[in-house]
């Protein structure tokens, strides 16, 4: 490998889904959640170092409005490897411009990958196995990689990437073209995919050289690319709000995708941590929980010298943080943003965002 990998971070997410735990001033990535005593952006920075080699390597793009914890969680991350944007505006122009960034730092030919900053993986020996072969295939070809989790259910809550022609392994895992991107399907169409064997679902990660990237994105994304070269971040006000899968990705034809099978979980609301942390266990407690005939139930409470008393509840979501309280079935977390939104309409409630 005669140029360095490069691995970014995309920590700029505001995980609403997670209220009232993640607040503005304390989002997602700088929870703890599954009891490690590390934030999500920590573990992930854990999980990179090992691909960038050493912290001169490692690059993260956050917002302005939680730059400042970023620093304090990364202590060690570079301040000139720390892109701050002035507003959000979706993933594409956050890969744009880190990916700018980089080329005119180490050259058009570095590798970059992106990763979110909220995933959980399990199994980090496949992880960086699965990375490694992406990136050989990035380095060999004129290609965009991406990688696809192998889906273990007919999720509805998932991007899926169709399977095209195989091309050659890399390491000893395959690699195919990808015939496209579906957003969000229904169940049907999600057990469908899955009936196949061709799908996987969309991790958000991605790995390519860089030059490769930037000239796809001035194919198809030059209302993105073009005011970034000429004003960098001072661009942000005139771009427009758009995910780097919607901006390149379903339009490229140098999409591949290496299907991965480590365990993945993209950590989207509280459901996920059932998902990951609960085992054979009636319910989640996350809390100093009393419960008498609740089942199905994940509990979070954030002090210890409060107790949360439950009787007769199935399948809910109950979170105590501070001043706020949520109770929720779990079908509808999803819905945690339009209330967030309620509550941004009153000015009396803001406080509690």
């Amino acid at each position: 490998m005669n140029k360095p990998l490069i691995p970014v971070i995309l920590a700029g997410g505001k995980g609403e889904r997670f209220w009232p735990l993640s607040r503005k001033q304390r989002p997602k990535q700088f929870l703890c959640l599954d009891g490690s005593g590390k934030s999500l952006l920590q573990a992930t920075a854990d999980r990179l170092l090992p691909l960038a080699g050493d912290w001169d390597k490692l690059w993260v793009i956050t917002s302005d409005r939680i730059a400042d914890g970023v620093k304090e969680q990364l202590p060690l991350l570079p301040t000139e490897n720390l892109l701050v944007e002035p507003e959000g505006r979706d993933t594409a122009p956050a890969v744009a411009w880190t990916t700018l960034e980089i080329s005119q730092r180490y050259g058009e030919e570095t590798a970059i990958a992106f990763f979110p900053s909220d995933h959980w993986i399990g199994d980090r020996p496949a992880f960086e196995k699965t990375i490694y072969a992406a990136t050989e295939l990035a380095r060999s070809a004129e290609a965009i990689v991406t990688l696809g989790i192998n889906p273990n259910y007919a999720s509805t809550g998932y991007g899926y990437i169709e399977q095209g022609e195989g091309i050659n392994n890399y390491g000893d895992l395959s690699a195919y073209k990808v015939s496209r991107f579906t957003e969000k399907p229904d169940r049907t169409t999600a057990e469908s995919f899955i009936s196949t064997g061709r799908y996987s679902w969309n991790s958000g990660m991605f790995i390519f050289r860089a030059g490769v990237v930037l000239e796809e994105l001035m194919r198809y994304a030059p209302q993105i690319i073009t005011p970034l070269k000429e004003k960098g971040s001072q661009a942000y006000s005139e771009l427009e709000k758009k995910s780097i899968d919607y901006a390149l990705m379903e339009k490229t034809q140098l999409a591949y995708v290496i299907p991965a099978d480590f365990d993945w979980d993209d950590l989207g609301d509280w459901n996920a941590l059932e998902r990951v942390l609960q085992g054979d266990k009636d319910n989640l407690e996350l809390a100093n929980h009393v419960g008498k005939d609740t089942k199905g139930t994940i509990i979070y409470g954030s002090d210890e010298g409060e107790v949360i008393v439950t009787i007769g509840l199935e399948d809910v979501v109950i979170v105590r943080d501070r001043n706020a309280t949520l109770i929720v079935k779990k079908n509808r977390t999803q819905e945690i943003k339009q209330v967030l939104k309620l509550l941004q309409a009153d000015p009396k409630q803001q406080k509690f965002l």
